[in-house]
Formats: C-alpha cells, structure tokens, sequence
C-alpha cells in the first residue's frame, strides 16, 4: 500500500497463455484489472481467477479504440494507485489481417502508453510484450523514427503500415519492432512522472497463439529454430511470466526505455549456429 493506504493496481492486457500467467504471477495483494476484447472468455478467465484469491476487476477492451483505452486507465486510475499494466493483447498474422495487426499491435501499444502514461507516478511501470520478430526485422533509421514517434492516432496512416505493401506476416514484424522503439520513446514522458518503461520480446511461446503459428505455414521453419536455440526447447508462459515480475520489481529500477529478449537463444542462434 502506499501512504494513502491506497491498493496497488496491476493491469494485464490480453488473456491468452502469457497474460494469464502474468495475472497470477502479479496479482495476489494487488488489485487485478484484466483488459480484453473478447466478454465472454474474460468474464471466464475474471471468475477463474477470483475462485483463487484474486481481486479482479474485468474490463472490456478494445486497445486500438482511443476511448475504451481511456476508459480503461479510468477503471485502473479508479481503484487505486497504479503500480503496473503488463500490455500483452496482440494478435499474430494466422490470426488476422494486416489492417488488423496495424490497428491492434502498433497503434494499440502506442495508445496504452500514451494514455497510461498520464496517471503514471513514481514507481509505476509499463510492460510491452513485442516479440522476437521485432529482432528480425531491419528497418531504415527514418522509418524507425516515425514508428517510435509519430503520435498513435496518425500511426495508421504512414505509407509503411499500408495494407497495400505488407501481408500480415512482414506486418507483424514491422509491428514488434515498432512496439520497441515506441518504448524507446515512450520512456523520457513515463520517467517524468517517475515511471518505467520496458518490452519483452518472447521467442517462440506455447500459448494457444504460438500453437497456431506452429500449426501453419511457418511451423516448420519455427520448430527449426526451435532446435538451433541454446536451450532446445519451446518457451512457456511462466518464462514471460517471470520475466514481468522482475522488470516491475525495485531490482529493475534503472531499466527502462529498452527490450528484453526471452527466446531461450533463438536469435542467437540463428546467427551462430551454422557457423
């Protein structure tokens, strides 16, 4: 509690495999408040969670609409004193269009810092999860720029994000490597207010996401890079999971404005294996 005797709130965008795992790793004492799309399967999960302990509060969420993220730093701001939000609400190109990856991976991570940012206070940080793709994706410096800083409501409209020049899979990628620049950015407004600002970029998740992204075209090369990691192995939710817990902890207090790549080696792999 703080010295107001206010609860600390923790929002966790997203309730697939990680955001799950996040909302368990960080919730007990805390106010939980979980933000998605879909009521239904929220409510479900919101219900699981309470027959465990957890104080949750559900919050039907559409991250790439400017009024419901701003209903929902509302709620967040309502119950007490923001500690965190841990924004995993994102979907994958076996899952949706471009215009979709662009309005829900780019321009809604961009909204959620944006407004999160103005109830941001001492002690309170953003968690983004962008992916490994966004290590895969070279981009050139001034398109780079525009990404991090062109402000959310104009995202959309820059010629690079255009449905006409990528499929969902090169717009995934220019996604996750948007989503860590914009923390970049976002860092110097959040530590103004004495806040932090971090992505994590999971490798390859056994999530129901990841499970499909297996399951599809690109299964295949995926399991390979699999096995050319140092670890071998596919990652779980609690390795994220875990990863959030100590990026939110006073241990992380001079982290921010950077991403932390949890692939179990993939990357690295990729670029030694074969050598």
């Amino acid at each position: 509690m703080d010295t107001q005797g206010k609860r600390e709130v923790v929002v966790v965008t997203g309730i697939g495999g990680m955001g799950i795992a996040i909302a368990r790793r960080l919730g007990a004492g805390r106010t939980l408040v979980l933000a998605d799309y879909a009521e239904e399967a929220l409510d479900g999960v919101a219900k699981e969670l309470r027959g465990e302990g957890h104080d949750v509060h559900p919050a039907r969420t559409d991250v790439s609409d400017i009024e419901s993220v701003r209903a929902l730093v509302a709620t967040a701001d309502s119950l007490g004193r923001f500690r965190a939000i841990a924004h995993t609400a994102g979907v994958s190109p076996v899952q949706a269009s471009t215009e979709r990856i662009v309005a829900v991976d780019v321009v809604g991570t961009a909204l959620i810092l944006e407004e999160f940012a103005k109830i941001a206070k001492v002690g309170s940080v953003a968690i983004c999860i962008a992916s490994m793709a966004g290590h895969m994706t070279p981009l050139p410096p001034e398109l780079e720029a525009l990404l991090a800083t062109t402000p959310a409501s104009q995202l959309a409209s820059l010629p690079a994000l255009d449905p006409a020049n990528l499929d969902p899979a090169a717009a995934y990628g220019v996604a996750k490597r948007a989503n860590q620049l914009r923390v970049q950015s976002a860092s110097v407004a959040w530590g103004n207010s004495g806040g932090r600002v971090v992505s994590i970029s999971p490798g390859i998740i056994s999530t129901p996401m990841g499970q499909a992204e297996l399951a599809g075209p690109s299964g295949d090369t995926m399991r390979g890079m699999i096995a050319a990691s140092g670890t071998g192995r596919i990652g779980t939710p609690e390795d994220i999971a875990g990863a959030v817990e100590f990026l939110i902890s006073p241990a992380a207090s001079f982290i921010t404005g950077t991403d932390l790549l949890v692939d179990g080696g993939t990357i690295a792999g990729l670029r030694f294996s074969a050598r």
